[in-house]
Order: structure tokens, then sequence, then C-alpha cells
């Protein structure tokens, strides 16, 4: 019979996440978790194989907090939606720092941006929809749209910037539109 712990995985990935947001994901250390549990690391490495995989499940439940972020933001409606996946990215930078980090300020030589293209898919088809352009250009207009979206909220992340909301959605919708009239000649 395996041993019981007292604490589950779900409690040491919510430790770790929040050690991570405090520290950075160089803070994620099991000492570090074991210290934010008030227990020994036996735990962790009973329920976890290896600290990487902690570190895994850590980068996905900040993924999922990150998607609850854009789909808040679509369904608040403050703004049209495919504005409000770029406003949500960069509350999401401006609010969970060190989140943002490893999501997106991490080494990704390993990833592929045409893989990621199902992920996008529906942002893609709004764009489609909005400008009456094919996929692929779809596809350009977004990357440049998400170039500069991910400055801003790279610059915020990293406290270089600390710009107010009303700003930020400023200069998102001149960029929008000014890859609108490039795409569309101007319609």
């Amino acid at each position: 019979m395996p041993p019981k712990y007292k604490f589950t995985r779900e409690q040491i990935i919510a430790a770790a996440l929040t050690l991570t947001k405090e520290h950075g994901i160089s803070g994620l250390t099991a000492r570090g978790v074991a210290a934010k549990l008030g227990s020994s690391a036996k735990p962790i490495f009973g329920l976890f194989h290896n600290m990487e995989e902690l570190q895994s499940e850590v980068i996905n439940s900040a993924n999922m907090l990150y998607q609850s972020y854009i789909q808040r933001g679509i369904a608040d409606k403050k703004y049209p939606p495919y504005k409000a996946s770029g406003m949500a990215y960069i509350q999401f930078a401006k609010e969970e720092k060190e989140l943002f980090k490893i999501l997106f300020m991490r080494d990704r030589t390993k990833e592929n941006i045409e893989e990621n293209r199902d992920q996008i898919r529906p942002l893609l088809k709004m764009i489609m929809k909005n400008l009456a352009i094919s996929e692929d250009q779809a596809f350009l207009f977004h990357l440049e749209m998400w170039i500069f979206v991910h400055g801003i909220a790279t610059m915020i992340a990293t406290s270089y910037l600390n710009w107010d909301i009303a700003f930020i959605s400023r200069t998102l919708t001149d960029a929008y539109e000014g890859l609108k009239h490039r795409y569309t000649g101007g319609n």
C-alpha cells in the first residue's frame, strides 16, 4: 500500500504556484514549497517524480489562470472580443508578473508558432470575419498585433512601463486601425 501523505497533489501545486507568483520560477524549490506547506519535502517527492514535474504542473496552472483572464475579458464585453483578448493579456502581465514571465518570457526555441495556429483559431476567425480577409492574412495580422501587445505586456511585467488602462486601450486601437488599413486598403 502506498504511503499516505498529509497533502494532495493539488495542495502542493497551489503552494508551488503561490511561491512562483511571489519569487518567480527560480524560487520554486522543494524546500520553498515545503516551507509554504509547513512540512518537509518528503510529500513533494512522494507525489511528484521530481521538481521538473511540479514545475510543469505550475506552468499548466499558470496557463489555466491566464486562460481565465482571456475568457473573463471577452465575456465582460467592455471591449470588442479581439481587443479584449489583448487587453486581458496585458492585464495578466500587470497582475501576475512572474506567471506571465514563465508563460511568455521563457526559452521557447523548441516551439513553432505555426504549430500553435489551432490554439489561436478562434482569434483568427474573429479577424477574418471583422476584416473579410483570408486565414493566412488573419494569421499575419494577428502576429503583427501580438508583437505590439506582447511588447507592452513585457514592459509592464518587467516594471519598465506603468501605463493606465485607458492609454493602453487607445494604443491597441491605434495599432489595430493601422494594421486594418494596411490589410484591407482602408475599408
